[in-house]
C-alpha cells in the first residue's frame, strides 16, 4: 500500500510539474530543464542563451544574428577569455556572450515575477556567471534563490582583462566594453524576460565586489533610464579606489610593450595592439604574483578597470547620481572586505607567531595614501590607533589593520555612494547593512568575522543545496538574506514581501543613517545607526582635504621659478 502511495505521489508531482517547455525569444527558440526544488515545485533552468553577437575586438556587443529550430539551453557556455586563478595560463572563448535564466514554478506556470540580475566579481580580471565549481554546482547557480524568494534569477557574462577593459582614455579606444556587454545583457532581459514569464517593469540588478561597482557604474549611465528599477551592490560601488582607470593610456603602453608593440607614435602603437593575438593580449594583462608581496598594496596591481569615457561614463562618478536618483538602492559591506588585502599587504596580521608591529601600520597607510604624503599618514595612523592604549593587545593591532583596508577599498566609498544617493533620490528608496557573520574559512585568527565574498554563499542558498557543509544558524541566515534580498527585488523595501524577515530594515536618508547588522542571529538590536562614522568623516572630510603631492609640488616648483 505504502509503495502505491510513493508511486502516486511521484506520478502526481510530474504531472503537475509547471514548466514553460519552448520558450520564443527574439533570436530563436529556446528549451530549458525542469528541476524538481520541492512538493509541487520547480524550477526550470535556461543555460547558455546568447545575448549578443560574437563580440569584435574592443567593439561594443552587437546584436545576435539568432538561429533555426530550438536551442536547447541546459549546458552553461564557455567563460569570456581570461587569465586563471594562478595567473599562469588564460582559459574561455571571445564567443562568450551568454545568460542563465532561472524560473521557479509552483502548480501553474509562472507570471509576471520580479527579475534579478547578476553581475560576477573577480577584479574586472576574471569569473564567470557560472563560476567556482563545487560538488557539481556554481556557487552563482541561481535555483535556491529563485525557488525560496519566488524571483526570476539571471546570471551574466561579460568581457573582463584587456579585451574587458584596455583604453587609450579617448575615442581610439574608450574601453568599458564589459560594461557594454553588462547593458546588453540587461536590456536582452528587459525585451524578453516576459516570455519567461518575468516583468520587465521590475528588474533589480545586483553584484558582488567587481560586479558591485559594475553594478553601480550601470546606475551611474546615462543609458540606463528606464532599462531596470532596483539595484544591490555587495562589497563595492564606483566610487571604491580600485574601481576606475585613472591613466589608462599609461596601461595600455605597458601591456603593449609586453606584446612588443614598441611603436612611439600612439596611433601605431594603437594599431599594432589591435593586430595582436588575443591570447596573447590577455596574458598581458595578468598580474605577476611576485608583486603581489612588493612594497606597494595589492590595490595598486589591480589596474584594469572601467574609465570615464564621456560615453556610458560620461564624468567622475562621484558626479553622476543624478542618473541613480529613479532607482531604488540597496548597498553594503562585509565587516572584513579588506582582510584578504591587508593580509598580503601585511603578512603578520594571519601569523599567530608574529606580531604587527606600528611601523607597518605607517607602512601600508603610506602605501594606500601615497598620492597625499606624509602628513596623510600621520592623521590615519593618529585616527586609527587612538584606541590603542599604550600596550596595545597584538590581536588589536592585527585587526586595525584589516579594518584600515576595508574602510579604504569598501566600507567608505560605499557609504558616501548610499549618501550621494540618498541626497539626489526623488522618491527612490536608500538602504545599507553590514554583514558580520564569522568567517568559515578555517585557519585564520578569532578576530576575523565576514571575509570578502562570504555572503554569496547565503546569498545563493549553499546551506539548502549542500547541507552537509553547514549547520543550522547558517540555513537561518540564509533564509534571512534571500528574504530582504527577494523583497527589495519585489517592492523596493527589504522588509515588504511575500518573505518573512526577522526584524524591519528602516531606510537610509538624507538626515538619517540606520544600517541593518545581517548574521545568523538577528533581533531589534541588529539595527544600529551612523555606521564607523568618525572613521567615515575621517576619509571623506580630513583626508581628502589634505592637498595631494602633485599640487603641493607644483606649488614648490612655481615658488622656485620665481
Amino acid at each position: 500500500m505504502m509503495i502505491h502511495l510513493v508511486l502516486f505521489g511521484l506520478v502526481l508531482r510530474s504531472a503537475a510539474a509547471a514548466k514553460l517547455g519552448v520558450v520564443q525569444t527574439e533570436g530563436g527558440a529556446v528549451e530549458g530543464l525542469n528541476v524538481d526544488t520541492g512538493f509541487f515545485r520547480t524550477v526550470e533552468e535556461f543555460k547558455g542563451v546568447p545575448f549578443a553577437d560574437v563580440p569584435g575586438k574592443w567593439e561594443k556587443p552587437k546584436p545576435h544574428p539568432g538561429w533555426d529550430g530550438v536551442l536547447i539551453a541546459t549546458k552553461f557556455r564557455e567563460r569570456c577569455l581570461q587569465v586563471t586563478l594562478l595567473q599562469t595560463k588564460t582559459q574561455g572563448s571571445e564567443d562568450c556572450l551568454y545568460l542563465n535564466i532561472f524560473v521557479p514554478h509552483g502548480l501553474s506556470v509562472s507570471t509576471n515575477l520580479p527579475v534579478m540580475v547578476y553581475l560576477f566579481g573577480g577584479a574586472f580580471l576574471l569569473g564567470a556567471s557560472n563560476d567556482v565549481e563545487a560538488f557539481g554546482e556554481s556557487l552563482y547557480d541561481g535555483k535556491e534563490m529563485a525557488d525560496r524568494g519566488g524571483v526570476i534569477v539571471v546570471t551574466v557574462n561579460y568581457r573582463v582583462g584587456t579585451l574587458g577593459f584596455l583604453s587609450s582614455g579617448d575615442e581610439r579606444l574608450p574601453g568599458n566594453y564589459g560594461l557594454w556587454d553588462q547593458h546588453a545583457a540587461i536590456s536582452w532581459v528587459r525585451r524578453n524576460i516576459r516570455a519567461f514569464g518575468g516583468n520587465p517593469d521590475n528588474i533589480t540588478i545586483f553584484g558582488q565586489s567587481a560586479g558591485a561597482a559594475s553594478v553601480n557604474f550601470q546606475m551611474l549611465s546615462p543609458y540606463s533610464k528606464g532599462l531596470f528599477r532596483r539595484a544591490i551592490c555587495q562589497g563595492g560601488v564606483a566610487l571604491s579606489p580600485w574601481a576606475l582607470q585613472k591613466s589608462p593610456m599609461a596601461l595600455t603602453r605597458k601591456i603593449a610593450r609586453k606584446v612588443n608593440c614598441w611603436q612611439t607614435e600612439e596611433d601605431d602603437m594603437l594599431a599594432c595592439l589591435k593586430a595582436v593575438d588575443p591570447i596573447k593580449l590577455t596574458m598581458a594583462g595578468k598580474i605577476n604574483l611576485l608583486d603581489i608581496f612588493g612594497k606597494d598594496p595589492v590595490m595598486d596591481l589591480l589596474q584594469l578597470a572601467p574609465v570615464v569615457d564621456g560615453d556610458f561614463i560620461p564624468d567622475d562618478p562621484g558626479k553622476l547620481f543624478h542618473n541613480a536618483a529613479q532607482f531604488d538602492y540597496l548597498a553594503g559591506v562585509n565587516s572584513m572586505d579588506g582582510h584578504i588585502f591587508a593580509g598580503i599587504d601585511v603578512p603578520s596580521i594571519n601569523n599567530m607567531k608574529e606580531t604587527t608591529t606600528a611601523d607597518q601600520v605607517k607602512g601600508l597607510l603610506t602605501g594606500l595614501t601615497k598620492d597625499k604624503g606624509d602628513a596623510a599618514v600621520s592623521s590615519a595612523f593618529d585616527v586609527y590607533s587612538v584606541h590603542w592604549g599604550l600596550a596595545p593587545d597584538p590581536a588589536i593591532v592585527k585587526k586595525t589593520v584589516a579594518d584600515i583596508e576595508t574602510d579604504f577599498l569598501f566600507l567608505v566609498p560605499t557609504q558616501v555612494a548610499l549618501q550621494l544617493h540618498a541626497n539626489n533620490t526623488s522618491g527612490a528608496s536608500t538602504y545599507s547593512y553590514l554583514f558580520n557573520m564569522k568567517t568559515r574559512i578555517p585557519g585564520f585568527p578569532r578576530w576575523v568575522e565576514a571575509e570578502h565574498a562570504e555572503d554569496l554563499q547565503y546569498l545563493f542558498g549553499k546551506p539548502f543545496s549542500l547541507p552537509l557543509l553547514y549547520f543550522p544558524r547558517h540555513r537561518d541566515l540564509s533564509g534571512y538574506m534571500i528574504a530582504y534580498w527577494t523583497n527589495f527585488a519585489k517592492t523596493g523595501d527589504p522588509s515588504r514581501g511575500n518573505s518573512k524577515v526577522p526584524v524591519l530594515w528602516p531606510a537610509f536618508t538624507k538626515y538619517h543613517q540606520p544600517y541593518l547588522v545581517i548574521n545568523n542571529s538577528m533581533s531589534k538590536s541588529s539595527v544600529s545607526y551612523d555606521l564607523r562614522s568618525f572613521y567615515v568623516k575621517f576619509w571623506t572630510q580630513t583626508y581628502s582635504q589634505l592637498p595631494s603631492v602633485g599640487t603641493m609640488e607644483e606649488k614648490k616648483s612655481i615658488q622656485t621659478d620665481e
